[in-house]
């Protein structure tokens, strides 16, 4: 059976002990976990003894999570098994390591693919390491202040209008994605001021390609306008997105966690939650201002076009 092996870490500014009382404690999992964030309404079950809980969702799949080594403020090492979609056991770890005032969290699974899912072997990496790094990035903010910044509410069934856009596609390494998407939308809105065109509707991000193992995107940063321009600067489009109804979900927060959106829609679509139309392109709609909104106050809207 093809073996595989993820590791993820983050810094927490937090002591050693904090951060493992927090890890080892199942009941606080749905508050950072990028699987419980992705069904919140899934069923939990949990062991008296605090050693072991079992979910199970309609998108999430089904499984139990089981303690089977700790060493107290150091490490716990898990068994992972999932019974839905498919059946396979992994070793989960948790590490942790002081680093001056603060701790090195360490995630860890170490598992194997059904014979027949070899080929899936380094999205499967890809996959989980994505995960990983989701519930880290929400497990650092919730022990540090005691609150996950990223809140999913599933709007469902929505009708988007077409509109005509300005944009600028580009080709952007994920890890980069938030300094090039605000270096396009400065772009975009310095020729508006000057060119002193109306935009008619938010700006929206449209992703027309996804490689999650090279972790590389291609996208368009798009203005809605109501006329488009004789010529363009170079380097800009004139484009229409065209009307489709979507399964939509919004997240509030800063916008480094939109994966959990992302994740949440994807999970739906694998599950049949919703039927996806591959054809159009899935895009992200920004319902507020960067620039005079907190962070945790950040209204996006991620669309996933339906058959």
């Amino acid at each position: 059976m093809p073996k595989f092996n993820v590791e993820k870490s983050i810094t927490i500014a937090a002591p050693q002990e904090q951060v493992f009382n927090t890890v080892r404690d199942f009941k606080q999992w749905p508050k950072w976990s990028p699987w419980l964030n992705a069904e919140p309404d899934c069923t939990l079950e949990y062991n008296p003894d605090g050693k072991s809980y079992s979910w199970e969702g309609q998108v999430i799949g089904s499984g139990e999570m089981e303690i089977i080594s700790e060493e107290s403020p150091n490490q716990i090492t898990y068994q992972l098994t999932f019974l839905k979609p498919w059946k396979s056991t992994s070793q989960v770890e948790f590490r942790f390591e002081p680093e001056g005032d603060q701790t090195k969290a360490t995630w860890t699974m170490a598992g194997s693919l059904p014979v027949f899912l070899f080929w899936m072997k380094k999205m499967t990496v890809a996959m989980i390491g994505m995960d990983y790094q989701r519930g880290l990035a929400m497990l650092k903010p919730y022990i540090e202040s005691g609150s996950n910044p990223s809140r999913l509410s599933f709007t469902g069934e929505t009708t988007q209008a077409a509109c005509q856009y300005i944009g600028i596609t580009t080709e952007s390494r994920l890890e980069d994605l938030g300094t090039t998407t605000s270096r396009d939308f400065t772009k975009l809105a310095n020729w508006l001021k000057e060119t002193n065109t109306k935009a008619t509707g938010a700006p929206f991000s449209i992703t027309h390609r996804f490689d999650m193992v090279s972790q590389i995107t291609n996208f368009t940063a798009g203005i809605p306008i109501e006329s488009a321009p004789s010529s363009p600067p170079e380097g800009f489009i004139v484009a229409q997105r065209p009307a489709t109804k979507t399964f939509a979900i919004q997240h509030t927060g800063p916008y480094h966690h939109l994966g959990n959106a992302w994740a949440a829609g994807m999970f739906r679509a694998r599950n049949k939650v919703f039927t996806q139309n591959k054809k159009l392109d899935c895009f992200e709609v920004y319902e507020n201002d960067p620039g005079e909104t907190p962070a945790n106050e950040l209204l996006t809207t991620v669309h996933f076009p339906l058959k």
